[in-house]
């Protein structure tokens, strides 16, 4: 992994969020590209608002003075670090410039709902995993001494599935993690028997390992109430360091990043996210 994006608002959850960017940077020997926003267009400001404009301009000024009181952290020494002012606030913009600066992951807080005075509110966070071609990294808490070594991803193994789940592969040889793959059997018309999802499973590893040289994880089979259950079930069981989510980019992921999975582990749905669009 060679950059870590980390956008920031001078909030606690950036200050998070960049902690464990920090964490893997050091451990990837990867540089930190922080991007601050501050919605600002020169389109907006007629002639006869130059005043405004020229207030705007001392902000995207003040903005960059910020950076050094926030970035003087001492656990951010020896990390490389590149700072960026935006003067805009559409979040599928973040892509373009985690794009342009040859980025690996994006590491963001998720606020869920609240708090009012940081742009990390549940539903920004789901416009930048939405429009994200690069994986996201969610957070909603600080975490110590991060770890990204398990990875949790609760999984369909249904063939149309084969670009995403080499997608997650990839990412997880790049940061050395291992995959936790956990099929969740539903009650109800969708249930299936051991013989069936094991030959389901076999018949995916068939053609997702085809000409690989490398062998598949062995997955868990798991019964529960739903999909969002089993899968927090499991990466507590097993001490996941992180759940992974697929996304094609138009469905919701407010039920995953806000922890509304059901009152019974609402208290403990608390992991970070890593979520690829596909």
């Amino acid at each position: 992994m060679n950059k870590i994006l980390v956008p920031v608002d001078f909030s606690e959850l950036s200050e998070y969020a960049l902690q464990v960017a920090a964490t893997l940077a050091k451990r990837h020997n990867a540089e930190i590209v922080v991007l601050h926003m501050i919605g600002l267009s020169e389109a907006e400001f007629s002639k006869d608002e130059l005043q405004e404009y020229a207030e705007a301009s001392y902000y995207m000024g003040l903005a960059k003075k910020r950076f050094d009181i926030f970035l003087n952290r001492p656990w951010l020494k020896d990390i490389k670090i590149s700072k960026t002012v935006q003067n805009y606030k559409i979040f599928s913009e973040i892509d373009k410039v985690a794009k342009e600066n040859g980025v690996n992951l994006i590491v963001m807080g998720s606020q869920g709902t609240g708090r009012r005075d940081t742009i990390f509110l549940g539903s920004n966070t789901e416009k930048v995993v939405r429009t994200s071609d690069i994986p996201v990294l969610v957070l909603k808490k600080r975490i110590k001494d991060f770890r990204l070594q398990k990875m949790v991803l609760g999984f369909d193994f249904e063939t149309k599935s084969l670009q995403a789940y080499h997608k997650v592969l990839s990412f997880c040889a790049l940061v050395q993690a291992n995959l936790h793959l956990v099929y969740v059997n539903l009650p109800g018309m969708k249930y299936m028997s051991s013989h069936q999802m094991k030959s389901k499973v076999d018949t995916f590893f068939g053609l997702a390992y085809l000409g690989r040289n490398d062998s598949p994880p062995k997955p868990t089979y798991t019964c529960d109430y739903s999909v969002e259950k089993g899968i927090y079930n499991h990466a507590y069981e097993i001490g996941a360091d992180a759940i992974t989510v697929i996304t094609n980019g138009r469905s919701g992921l407010a039920h995953i990043l806000k922890g509304c999975i059901g009152q019974d582990i609402a208290n403990r749905a608390d992991l970070p996210v890593v979520t690829f669009k596909v």
